[in-house]
C-alpha cells in the first residue's frame, strides 16, 4: 500500500499544517511517511505546497513528480499541477474557488468539494485545510478520520488544542461532502 498526495494552495490556507497533520495520522497508524513542504517567501498569499508519501514499506523519496492525488485549494494550483496527476489518479478540488472544468482530463477522477463554503458554514474560513483533509481521507482511505483526530494533538501547538473539536468537525464535514460525491 502506497499513497502520495500533493496539497497545493496559497499561503494562509493551511497547506503545510494539513500535510503535517496527515503525516502524524499516518505515523499513528504505524505507516512510514515522508513530508516535503515548500512555500514562497511571502507570509500569506504566496504559493504553498506539500507532498506527503504514506507507505507500508520504505519511502524512497519525498519528491513526487506525478502524484496519485492532487488536492487543489486554489485555481493557480489546479492549473499548475493538474497535468501532473498520474493517469487513473484523483484530483480533489476546492470548488468554492476553483473551476475544475479547465483541467480537461478524462483519465483521472475529479472530486469537487466546496471547501471554503463548508469552512465558512462552520464559522471559520481558516479551516479549509481540515475540510480538504477530510475529503482526502474519504476519497483515498490513506488514513482514518480517527487517526487525523489523534494527530491534531501533535500537529497543533498546545495553546491551540482548544480548537481540536472545531477542526475535527471540519474534517468530518469534508469527509461527508466527499463521500456524498463518491456515492
Amino acid at each position: 500500500m502506497r499513497h502520495d498526495v500533493l496539497i497545493a494552495g496559497f499561503g494562509g490556507q493551511g497547506v503545510l499544517l494539513g500535510g503535517n497533520l496527515l503525516s502524524y495520522a499516518a505515523m499513528d497508524e504505524g505507516k512510514n511517511v515522508s513530508y516535503f513542504p515548500a512555500y514562497g517567501v511571502e507570509k500569506r498569499g504566496g504559493s504553498a505546497t506539500c507532498t506527503v508519501v504514506i507507505a507500508e514499506g520504505a519511502v524512497g523519496s519525498p519528491v513526487v513528480g506525478s502524484p496519485s492525488t492532487l488536492v487543489a485549494l486554489n485555481q493557480a494550483s489546479l492549473e499548475r499541477f493538474g497535468s501532473r496527476v498520474k493517469p487513473g489518479g484523483v484530483c480533489i478540488v476546492n470548488s468554492s474557488l476553483v473551476d475544475a472544468s479547465v483541467l480537461g482530463r478524462e483519465d483521472i477522477e475529479v472530486v469537487t468539494v466546496p471547501m471554503n463554503d463548508i469552512a465558512m458554514d462552520l464559522g471559520d474560513a481558516r479551516m479549509v485545510n481540515m475540510v480538504a483533509l477530510g475529503a482526502y481521507v474519504a476519497v483515498t482511505g490513506a488514513v482514518t478520520v480517527d487517526s487525523l483526530a489523534g494527530g491534531l494533538k501533535h500537529a497543533l501547538p498546545e495553546r491551540n488544542h482548544r480548537f481540536i473539536p472545531a477542526n475535527l468537525q471540519a474534517i468530518e464535514a469534508g469527509a461527508q461532502a466527499a463521500g456524498a460525491k463518491k456515492a
